[in-house]
């Protein structure tokens, strides 16, 4: 089976979950925090497409002049992740940020074809080119298009480093490329729910590689993640 194939049989198959969910937000966020109900910032979300994507509006309406890459000094982390408790976010926004609904409207992009359910996430243009500067290997990421939910989110982005994290993205297109799984895609999206739920606890970095290499084994070079995570120690050391 092909990933655009497991994409579109899981939708058609969820939807009777996803489409009641994203109505009752719709309709809650009208109602609690008023227009806009949506987000829409442009991203990368393959290696030569950058889109106008559709999310949640979880923060208030001029969080984007506030907290972006150009503005926000870099301290460890050139990805830019909004701490869970930041004031940015909206009462309401911060429930559906805890329960992962923020990017619910993206399934458009996926019937689309531009999105699949489960991929790297998409990233803004200026903090792709601030990873650069240190990661030049940053566009491996984009190897396969951009999903909904990834194994960073099986992890935490506050619990991964950058060089890390880029390792882990590089290691899913890598393998989804030469060996792809729906199984571990499947498992990715079940464990998602699961730890949104609080029903298993988030996986650790070594069980991310390993859950790849399970169902999808390629020729990964475990060289490759030591160098990363050199790197990522170096960024610390320096910021």
């Amino acid at each position: 089976m092909s990933k655009r194939l497991f994409d579109l049989i899981l939708v058609v198959l969820t939807s009777p979950v996803w489409a009641p969910v994203m109505i009752v937000t719709i309709v809650l966020m009208a109602v609690v925090e008023g227009m806009p109900i949506f987000y829409r910032s442009n991203r990368r979300v393959m290696r030569k497409l950058n889109m106008r994507i559709l999310k949640f509006r979880t923060m208030v309406r001029n969080a984007e002049a506030i907290c972006n890459r150009e503005v926000v000094p870099i301290v460890n982390q050139r990805f830019l992740n909004t701490p869970a408790d930041s004031p940015l976010f909206t009462p309401l926004g911060r429930w559906v940020e805890r329960f992962q609904i923020t990017e619910l409207p993206q399934v458009l992009h996926v019937i689309t074809g531009h999105m699949s359910i489960v991929g790297n996430r998409p990233l803004p243009e200026n903090v792709i080119a601030s990873l650069r500067e240190l990661y030049p290997a940053v566009e491996d990421r984009f190897g396969t298009p951009a999903g909904l939910t990834g194994l960073v989110q099986l992890i935490g982005r506050e619990e991964i480093s950058d060089g890390e994290r880029l390792c882990l993205e590089s290691h899913y297109c890598q393998a989804t490329d030469e060996n792809y799984s729906a199984r571990l895609d499947f498992l990715i999206l079940v464990c998602t729910v699961l730890i949104v739920l609080r029903l298993i606890k988030p996986f650790t970095i070594a069980q991310a590689h390993d859950l790849i290499d399970r169902f999808s084994p390629g020729s990964w070079s475990g060289g490759v993640v030591t160098a990363q995570r050199t790197a990522s120690s170096g960024e610390r050391e320096t910021t």
